[in-house]
C-alpha cells in the first residue's frame, strides 16, 4: 500500500508499555483503599482515561473530579513514560523512514500529551510527527472514530489512502468499521491476535516487517 498518510496508536503499537497497564487500575483503587472487584483491566480496554475516571466514581464511589483522577492515575506512571518505556523493534528506523518521506504521520493514543510527548522526545521520535491527537482532547473513547477522522482531516488525506497502526482489537475494530484500512501489530496484552489478524488489511509482528507495507 501507499498511504497518502499514516496514524499510529502510542502504547503496544510504538511504545513497548502495555505491562504497566495490565495492573494498573486495580492498583490505584488499591492506593485509595478500595479492593477492585473485578478484572479491571478487561473492564477499562475500551476506554478513555477519563471514561475510566468516571468508572471509578460512579461504581466504586472514588471522591474527586474526573481530571483529578486522571491526574492520580498518571502520576503513578510518569516515571515510567519520562524516564523508562523503549520502543518496540523496528519502530525507531521505520518513523524516521515515513518522517523523511512525503507520507504524513499522526499520533492517536489515549494517554495523556504530556505523559506521550515525553515518552517520544526521550526516545528521539517526537520531532518526526506532524501532531499527536490524545482521547482527552478529542472528547471520546477508541468505541468511536472521531479521534482518526481529526487526524486524518489535519493530514488532508482520503480514508483509503490514510492507514492506521493498533495493537488493540476494539480500537482496530472501530477505525476498520470507520473505512480506514488497518494494519494491526502484534502485542502480547492484546488476547484476540486471531480476530484481529482477520480484521486487519495488513498484520505484522513488529516494525522490522512494516516495509512490506508500505510499498
Amino acid at each position: 500500500m501507499k498511504p497518502g498518510g499514516a496514524i499510529f496508536d502510542l502504547d503496544g503499537t510504538l511504545l513497548n508499555s502495555m505491562g504497566i497497564w495490565d495492573t494498573l487500575a486495580g492498583d490505584y483503587l488499591l492506593s485509595r483503599g478500595i479492593a477492585p472487584r473485578e478484572n479491571l483491566t478487561e473492564t477499562f480496554r475500551h476506554m478513555s482515561m477519563e471514561q475510566a475516571a468516571g468508572y471509578y466514581k460512579r461504581v466504586y464511589g472514588v471522591t474527586g473530579t474526573v481530571q483529578e483522577i486522571v491526574s492520580g492515575v498518571n502520576k503513578m506512571i510518569a516515571r515510567f513514560y519520562i524516564d523508562e518505556v523503549q520502543l518496540k523493534n523496528g519502530v525507531a528506523a521505520f518513523v524516521k523512514k515515513l518522517a523523511a518521506s512525503d507520507v504524513g504521520i499522526c499520533v492517536a493514543t489515549t494517554t495523556d500529551r504530556w505523559l506521550t510527548e515525553a515518552a517520544l522526545e526521550r526516545n528521539g521520535l517526537l520531532g518526526c510527527f506532524s501532531r499527536i491527537f490524545t482521547c482527552a482532547e478529542v472528547g471520546c473513547g477508541k468505541d468511536e472514530p472521531a479521534i482518526w477522522d481529526a487526524a486524518r482531516k489535519y493530514l488532508g488525506t482520503e480514508k483509503k489512502e490514510t492507514l492506521v497502526f493498533e495493537d488493540a482489537l476494539h480500537a482496530a475494530r472501530t477505525a476498520a468499521a470507520a473505512g480506514y484500512p488497518v494494519c494491526a501489530v502484534y502485542d502480547a496484552s492484546e488476547p484476540g491476535q486471531e480476530e484481529l489478524r482477520r480484521l486487519a488489511d495488513f498484520y505484522i509482528e513488529d516494525f522490522t516487517q512494516a516495509g512490506e507495507v508500505i510499498a
